[in-house]
Protein backbone atom coordinates (compact mmCIF):
# COMPACT_ATOMS: atom_id res chain seq x y z
CA UNK A 1 0.00 0.00 0.00
CA UNK A 2 1.68 3.53 -0.89
CA UNK A 3 1.84 6.60 1.50
CA UNK A 4 -1.84 7.99 0.03
CA UNK A 5 -4.96 6.46 0.95
CA UNK A 6 -6.67 3.91 -1.00
CA UNK A 7 -9.79 4.32 -3.28
CA UNK A 8 -11.87 6.38 -1.10
CA UNK A 9 -15.25 5.45 -0.07
CA UNK A 10 -16.52 8.43 -2.37
CA UNK A 11 -14.85 6.70 -5.04
CA UNK A 12 -15.75 3.02 -4.58
CA UNK A 13 -19.58 3.90 -5.81
CA UNK A 14 -18.07 5.32 -9.06
CA UNK A 15 -15.13 3.14 -9.90
CA UNK A 16 -18.10 -0.09 -9.56
CA UNK A 17 -20.01 1.78 -11.85
CA UNK A 18 -16.77 2.38 -14.31
CA UNK A 19 -15.71 -1.09 -13.93
CA UNK A 20 -19.46 -2.26 -15.71
CA UNK A 21 -18.54 0.33 -18.86
CA UNK A 22 -20.53 3.49 -17.05
CA UNK A 23 -18.22 6.22 -18.76
CA UNK A 24 -20.15 8.88 -17.38
CA UNK A 25 -18.86 7.22 -13.65
CA UNK A 26 -15.07 7.48 -15.14
CA UNK A 27 -15.31 10.62 -16.21
CA UNK A 28 -16.61 11.16 -12.22
CA UNK A 29 -13.81 9.28 -10.61
CA UNK A 30 -10.58 11.08 -12.75
CA UNK A 31 -12.43 14.32 -12.94
CA UNK A 32 -10.58 15.67 -9.78
CA UNK A 33 -6.85 14.20 -10.78
CA UNK A 34 -7.02 15.48 -14.73
CA UNK A 35 -5.68 19.22 -13.74
CA UNK A 36 -2.32 17.95 -11.82
CA UNK A 37 -1.60 14.82 -14.41
CA UNK A 38 -2.09 17.33 -17.64
CA UNK A 39 1.00 19.38 -15.26
CA UNK A 40 2.92 16.25 -14.62
CA UNK A 41 2.59 15.35 -18.38
CA UNK A 42 3.84 18.87 -19.17
CA UNK A 43 7.04 18.90 -16.79
CA UNK A 44 7.59 15.27 -18.31
CA UNK A 45 7.68 16.59 -21.79
CA UNK A 46 7.73 20.45 -22.00
CA UNK A 47 4.98 21.00 -24.17
CA UNK A 48 0.96 21.86 -23.30
CA UNK A 49 0.48 20.17 -26.59
CA UNK A 50 2.46 17.05 -25.99
CA UNK A 51 1.19 17.17 -22.64
CA UNK A 52 -2.32 16.82 -23.51
CA UNK A 53 -1.87 14.09 -25.90
CA UNK A 54 -0.34 12.53 -22.99
CA UNK A 55 -3.39 12.85 -20.47
CA UNK A 56 -5.79 11.63 -22.92
CA UNK A 57 -3.84 8.44 -23.58
CA UNK A 58 -3.35 8.20 -20.38
CA UNK A 59 -6.81 8.40 -19.21
CA UNK A 60 -7.78 5.82 -22.13
CA UNK A 61 -5.64 3.23 -20.82
CA UNK A 62 -7.07 3.74 -17.39
CA UNK A 63 -10.63 3.38 -19.15
CA UNK A 64 -9.66 0.10 -21.05
CA UNK A 65 -7.25 -1.26 -18.15
CA UNK A 66 -9.82 -0.22 -14.90
CA UNK A 67 -10.57 -4.02 -14.43
CA UNK A 68 -6.86 -4.47 -13.87
CA UNK A 69 -7.28 -1.92 -11.05
CA UNK A 70 -7.23 -3.91 -7.48
CA UNK A 71 -7.04 -0.69 -5.48
CA UNK A 72 -3.50 -1.85 -3.94
CA UNK A 73 -2.77 1.50 -4.45
CA UNK A 74 -4.73 4.79 -4.16
CA UNK A 75 -6.48 5.55 -7.46
CA UNK A 76 -4.14 9.06 -7.68
CA UNK A 77 -0.90 6.75 -7.64
CA UNK A 78 -1.99 3.89 -10.24
CA UNK A 79 -2.94 7.03 -12.31
CA UNK A 80 0.62 8.49 -12.19
CA UNK A 81 1.84 5.07 -13.05
CA UNK A 82 -0.24 4.90 -16.04
CA UNK A 83 0.48 8.70 -17.31
CA UNK A 84 4.70 8.23 -16.38
CA UNK A 85 4.83 5.11 -18.71
CA UNK A 86 3.13 6.91 -21.35
CA UNK A 87 5.03 10.03 -21.27
CA UNK A 88 8.16 7.95 -20.94
CA UNK A 89 6.94 6.70 -24.38
CA UNK A 90 6.35 9.86 -25.79
CA UNK A 91 9.65 11.12 -24.98
CA UNK A 92 11.63 8.42 -26.53
CA UNK A 93 10.04 9.68 -30.10
CA UNK A 94 10.17 13.01 -29.52
CA UNK A 95 13.16 15.25 -29.17
CA UNK A 96 13.38 17.69 -25.72
CA UNK A 97 12.35 20.64 -25.48
CA UNK A 98 14.68 23.56 -25.43
CA UNK A 99 15.52 27.36 -24.29
CA UNK A 100 16.49 29.91 -27.14
CA UNK A 101 20.30 29.69 -25.40
CA UNK A 102 20.35 25.57 -25.60
CA UNK A 103 19.35 26.42 -29.41
CA UNK A 104 22.21 29.03 -30.47
CA UNK A 105 24.16 31.83 -29.31
CA UNK A 106 22.89 35.44 -28.45
CA UNK A 107 22.66 38.05 -31.54
CA UNK A 108 23.47 41.35 -31.39
CA UNK A 109 21.80 42.27 -34.60
CA UNK A 110 18.66 43.46 -34.11
CA UNK A 111 17.92 43.48 -37.87
CA UNK A 112 17.97 39.78 -38.37
CA UNK A 113 15.89 38.03 -35.98
CA UNK A 114 15.97 34.85 -38.09
CA UNK A 115 13.44 32.75 -39.48
CA UNK A 116 10.45 30.77 -36.84
CA UNK A 117 12.19 27.36 -36.37
CA UNK A 118 9.17 25.36 -36.24
CA UNK A 119 8.30 22.08 -34.93
CA UNK A 120 8.10 20.26 -31.65
CA UNK A 121 11.79 21.95 -30.09
CA UNK A 122 11.01 24.84 -28.18
CA UNK A 123 9.89 24.53 -24.49
CA UNK A 124 6.23 26.23 -23.85
CA UNK A 125 4.61 28.07 -20.80
CA UNK A 126 2.78 26.78 -18.10
CA UNK A 127 -0.88 29.05 -17.92
CA UNK A 128 -1.57 28.86 -14.01
CA UNK A 129 -5.56 28.82 -13.86
CA UNK A 130 -6.06 27.06 -10.41
CA UNK A 131 -5.45 28.85 -7.36
CA UNK A 132 -3.71 27.05 -4.53
CA UNK A 133 -5.30 26.04 -1.22
CA UNK A 134 -4.25 24.06 1.53
CA UNK A 135 -7.69 23.02 1.58
CA UNK A 136 -7.62 21.22 -1.73
CA UNK A 137 -5.52 18.27 -2.27
CA UNK A 138 -4.94 18.95 -5.69
CA UNK A 139 -4.34 22.74 -5.33
CA UNK A 140 -1.86 22.12 -3.17
CA UNK A 141 -0.45 19.47 -5.70
CA UNK A 142 -0.04 21.77 -8.03
CA UNK A 143 1.40 24.42 -6.33
CA UNK A 144 4.36 22.02 -4.95
CA UNK A 145 4.69 20.47 -8.45
CA UNK A 146 7.57 22.94 -9.33
CA UNK A 147 6.66 24.48 -12.82
CA UNK A 148 8.77 26.94 -12.81
CA UNK A 149 10.26 27.83 -16.50
CA UNK A 150 14.18 26.75 -15.31
CA UNK A 151 13.33 23.99 -13.81
CA UNK A 152 10.93 22.07 -16.47
CA UNK A 153 13.66 23.13 -19.04
CA UNK A 154 16.48 21.76 -16.54
CA UNK A 155 13.93 18.69 -16.67
CA UNK A 156 14.28 17.79 -20.50
CA UNK A 157 17.90 17.56 -19.96
CA UNK A 158 17.43 14.72 -18.13
CA UNK A 159 16.92 10.53 -19.36
CA UNK A 160 13.57 10.28 -19.09
CA UNK A 161 13.57 7.89 -15.95
CA UNK A 162 15.72 10.04 -14.14
CA UNK A 163 13.52 13.07 -15.31
CA UNK A 164 10.58 10.70 -13.55
CA UNK A 165 12.17 9.60 -10.41
CA UNK A 166 12.78 13.10 -9.35
CA UNK A 167 9.56 14.22 -10.17
CA UNK A 168 8.03 11.32 -8.47
CA UNK A 169 10.38 11.64 -5.37
CA UNK A 170 10.50 15.42 -5.38
CA UNK A 171 7.90 17.35 -6.60
CA UNK A 172 4.92 14.41 -5.82
CA UNK A 173 6.64 12.75 -2.55
CA UNK A 174 6.61 9.46 -3.25
CA UNK A 175 9.08 7.14 -1.74
CA UNK A 176 11.48 5.29 -3.06
CA UNK A 177 9.94 2.06 -2.54
CA UNK A 178 6.46 3.41 -4.29
CA UNK A 179 8.57 5.07 -7.53
CA UNK A 180 9.89 1.76 -8.03
CA UNK A 181 6.82 0.28 -8.13
CA UNK A 182 5.38 2.89 -10.40
CA UNK A 183 8.65 2.50 -12.69
CA UNK A 184 8.74 -1.41 -12.28
CA UNK A 185 12.53 -0.99 -11.38
CA UNK A 186 14.40 -1.37 -7.38
CA UNK A 187 13.88 1.16 -4.58
CA UNK A 188 18.30 1.09 -5.37
CA UNK A 189 18.08 2.05 -8.69
CA UNK A 190 15.61 4.93 -7.92
CA UNK A 191 18.02 6.07 -5.38
CA UNK A 192 20.97 6.03 -7.79
CA UNK A 193 19.01 7.74 -10.75
CA UNK A 194 17.44 10.54 -7.86
CA UNK A 195 21.65 11.28 -7.39
CA UNK A 196 21.79 11.75 -10.91
CA UNK A 197 19.19 13.63 -11.82
CA UNK A 198 19.69 16.03 -8.71
CA UNK A 199 23.21 17.18 -9.79
CA UNK A 200 22.28 17.66 -13.45
CA UNK A 201 18.85 20.02 -12.33
CA UNK A 202 21.14 21.93 -9.79
CA UNK A 203 23.73 22.91 -12.00
CA UNK A 204 20.82 24.35 -14.90
CA UNK A 205 18.87 26.30 -12.23
CA UNK A 206 19.09 29.33 -9.94
CA UNK A 207 20.21 28.77 -6.62
CA UNK A 208 16.87 30.78 -5.46
CA UNK A 209 13.79 29.91 -6.63
CA UNK A 210 11.04 31.71 -8.22
CA UNK A 211 8.76 30.80 -5.48
CA UNK A 212 11.44 32.08 -2.91
CA UNK A 213 12.24 35.39 -5.11
CA UNK A 214 8.47 36.57 -5.33
CA UNK A 215 8.36 35.57 -1.47
CA UNK A 216 11.06 38.50 -0.94
CA UNK A 217 9.33 40.73 -3.12
CA UNK A 218 6.19 40.49 -0.91
CA UNK A 219 2.29 40.74 -2.19
CA UNK A 220 3.12 44.76 -2.37
CA UNK A 221 6.47 44.26 -4.09
CA UNK A 222 4.92 42.19 -6.86
CA UNK A 223 2.29 44.39 -7.35
CA UNK A 224 4.62 47.47 -7.78
CA UNK A 225 7.03 45.60 -10.05
CA UNK A 226 4.27 44.70 -12.68
CA UNK A 227 2.16 47.80 -12.64
CA UNK A 228 5.64 49.25 -13.78
CA UNK A 229 6.21 46.95 -16.34
CA UNK A 230 3.18 47.40 -17.51
CA UNK A 231 3.24 51.11 -17.58
CA UNK A 232 6.39 51.28 -19.30
CA UNK A 233 5.83 48.41 -21.76
CA UNK A 234 2.45 50.50 -22.56
CA UNK A 235 4.01 53.92 -23.23
CA UNK A 236 7.53 52.57 -24.93
CA UNK A 237 9.39 53.90 -22.07
CA UNK A 238 12.93 51.63 -23.05
CA UNK A 239 14.69 53.74 -20.37
CA UNK A 240 12.16 52.41 -17.67
CA UNK A 241 11.98 49.00 -18.42
CA UNK A 242 15.78 48.83 -19.00
CA UNK A 243 16.01 50.30 -15.40
CA UNK A 244 14.37 47.53 -14.19
CA UNK A 245 16.62 44.86 -15.90
CA UNK A 246 18.98 42.83 -14.43
CA UNK A 247 22.67 43.44 -15.33
CA UNK A 248 22.56 40.49 -17.42
CA UNK A 249 19.48 40.27 -18.42
CA UNK A 250 17.90 38.22 -21.34
CA UNK A 251 15.60 38.46 -23.55
CA UNK A 252 14.01 34.97 -25.78
CA UNK A 253 11.05 34.95 -28.50
CA UNK A 254 10.69 31.55 -29.90
CA UNK A 255 10.08 30.38 -32.28
CA UNK A 256 12.23 33.21 -33.93
CA UNK A 257 16.26 31.51 -32.67
CA UNK A 258 17.26 35.48 -32.35
CA UNK A 259 17.81 36.01 -28.62
CA UNK A 260 20.05 38.73 -26.42
CA UNK A 261 21.72 39.23 -23.25
CA UNK A 262 22.61 41.54 -21.48
CA UNK A 263 21.06 44.71 -20.42
CA UNK A 264 22.72 46.82 -23.18
CA UNK A 265 21.48 44.78 -25.85
CA UNK A 266 18.23 43.60 -25.02
CA UNK A 267 17.43 47.67 -24.45
CA UNK A 268 18.97 48.12 -28.15
CA UNK A 269 16.35 45.21 -28.71
CA UNK A 270 13.57 47.17 -27.31
CA UNK A 271 14.67 50.34 -28.91
CA UNK A 272 15.13 49.06 -32.29
CA UNK A 273 12.12 46.55 -32.69
CA UNK A 274 9.69 46.48 -30.18
CA UNK A 275 7.46 49.62 -30.38
CA UNK A 276 6.86 49.94 -33.93
CA UNK A 277 3.41 49.83 -32.72
CA UNK A 278 1.38 50.44 -29.50
CA UNK A 279 0.94 47.51 -27.53
CA UNK A 280 -1.57 47.22 -24.43
CA UNK A 281 -0.44 44.43 -21.37
CA UNK A 282 -3.22 41.93 -19.25
CA UNK A 283 -0.77 40.35 -16.16
CA UNK A 284 -1.49 36.46 -15.94
CA UNK A 285 0.66 34.22 -14.64
CA UNK A 286 2.74 31.24 -16.54
CA UNK A 287 5.10 29.02 -14.94
CA UNK A 288 4.05 30.16 -11.26
CA UNK A 289 5.95 32.91 -12.62
CA UNK A 290 4.53 37.09 -13.40
CA UNK A 291 3.67 37.24 -17.35
CA UNK A 292 1.32 39.33 -19.51
CA UNK A 293 -0.52 38.92 -22.50
CA UNK A 294 0.66 41.18 -25.16
CA UNK A 295 -1.81 42.99 -27.63
CA UNK A 296 -0.53 44.77 -30.63
CA UNK A 297 -2.32 47.50 -32.02
CA UNK A 298 -2.95 46.28 -35.79
CA UNK A 299 -2.30 49.73 -38.13
CA UNK A 300 -4.89 49.33 -40.04
CA UNK A 301 -7.86 48.53 -37.95
CA UNK A 302 -6.12 50.26 -34.73
CA UNK A 303 -7.70 47.14 -32.79
CA UNK A 304 -5.28 45.24 -30.13
CA UNK A 305 -4.76 41.75 -30.97
CA UNK A 306 -2.88 39.10 -29.09
CA UNK A 307 0.74 38.62 -30.52
CA UNK A 308 2.75 37.41 -27.76
CA UNK A 309 3.15 35.94 -24.20
CA UNK A 310 5.82 36.69 -21.82
CA UNK A 311 6.99 35.38 -18.74
CA UNK A 312 9.42 37.08 -15.72
CA UNK A 313 11.95 35.68 -14.16
CA UNK A 314 12.96 37.77 -10.94
CA UNK A 315 16.06 37.71 -9.18
CA UNK A 316 16.77 40.27 -6.57
CA UNK A 317 14.05 42.33 -7.35
CA UNK A 318 15.19 42.85 -11.30
CA UNK A 319 14.08 41.04 -13.62
CA UNK A 320 16.52 38.44 -15.33
CA UNK A 321 15.21 37.47 -18.26
CA UNK A 322 11.85 38.39 -20.22
CA UNK A 323 10.58 34.95 -21.74
CA UNK A 324 8.47 35.86 -24.93
CA UNK A 325 6.55 33.39 -27.01
CA UNK A 326 5.34 34.54 -30.10
CA UNK A 327 4.14 31.22 -32.16
CA UNK A 328 1.10 32.02 -32.97
CA UNK A 329 -0.31 28.13 -33.02
CA UNK A 330 1.17 28.34 -28.79
CA UNK A 331 -1.06 31.32 -28.62
CA UNK A 332 -3.97 29.63 -29.70
CA UNK A 333 -3.75 27.38 -27.12
CA UNK A 334 -3.39 29.51 -24.17
CA UNK A 335 -6.93 30.10 -23.43
CA UNK A 336 -6.54 33.84 -23.97
CA UNK A 337 -8.86 36.39 -25.51
CA UNK A 338 -7.76 36.93 -28.87
CA UNK A 339 -8.23 40.33 -28.87
CA UNK A 340 -8.96 43.11 -26.09
CA UNK A 341 -12.44 44.60 -26.03
CA UNK A 342 -12.76 48.01 -28.36
CA UNK A 343 -13.33 50.32 -25.53
CA UNK A 344 -9.52 49.33 -23.78
CA UNK A 345 -7.78 50.47 -27.02
CA UNK A 346 -9.08 53.92 -26.75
Amino acid sequence: MDSSDAVGQGEQEFLAKARSGDAAAFDRLVVGYRRELAAHCYRMLGSLEDAEDALQESLLNAWQGLSGFEGRSSLRTWLYRISTNVCLRMSTRRPPRILSPDYGPARRDTADLGEPVTGPLWLEPWPDDVPASDADPASRYLRREGVELAFVAALQHLPGTQRAVLILREVLDYSAAEVARILDTTPASVNSALQRARKAVEERVPPVTQQAELAALGEAGQRELIEAFVAAWERADVEALVSMLAEDARFTMPPLPAWFDGREDVGRFLVDRLFATAWRLVPVRFNGQPGFACYQQDPGDRRFRLGAVNVLTLRGGRIAEISGFVDPALIGRLGLPRELPEKSSN
